[in-house]
């Protein structure tokens, strides 16, 4: 008898316990979401401080994005129908060395030059959907990198696309 009076008490115990555990889990769950949801505050940031924040992290050297826009092109296209195409490219290089390297007149020159030669190759049915497009624009990319030695194409905007 004495055996199932201390299997009971300590089945009591143990219930006791994990009915403590199970609240306090529970309670911490709810002021975890309270906080969370209702109960957030929202940081108080003052304008200069603000200010400063974004002075500090600001690169000091960057200067913005610097684009190279082309002369616009009137090329013929290869294939049948004859069609000719004027467009206007703008290269977006990486960084001011590469900028100043592909407006250099050697370096402008080759680059036109290579542009026209790849829209030669270029047929209507190439370039006449918008995956066309972006192929040419990754070609001209590519063989204007191979170009310029230091610099780097970022990327290729057409700002004038006209195919006739």
């Amino acid at each position: 008898m004495a055996d199932k009076a201390k299997g009971i008490d300590i089945m009591k115990i143990l219930g006791l316990a994990v009915a403590v555990i199970n609240v306090a889990a529970g309670s911490a769950g709810v002021y975890f979401t309270y906080k969370g949801t209702i109960g957030y505050e929202n940081p108080k940031i003052t304008e200069e401080e603000l200010e400063r924040r974004i002075a500090s992290e600001a690169p000091t050297d960057l200067i913005g994005p610097y684009i190279y826009t082309m002369d616009k092109f009137t090329v013929n296209l290869g294939g049948e129908p004859k069609r000719t195409i004027r467009l206007e490219v703008n290269l977006e290089m990486l960084d001011q060395e590469g900028f100043e390297e592909v407006i250099s007149s050697e370096n402008r020159a080759k680059t036109r030059d290579k542009i026209v030669e790849i829209i030669n190759e270029k047929t209507f049915a190439d370039i006449e959907t918008m995956q066309g497009k972006l192929f040419l624009k990754e070609k001209i990319a590519s063989e204007v990198n191979k170009i310029i030695p230091r610099g780097v194409v970022k990327d290729i905007f057409f700002s004038d696309f006209i195919v006739q």
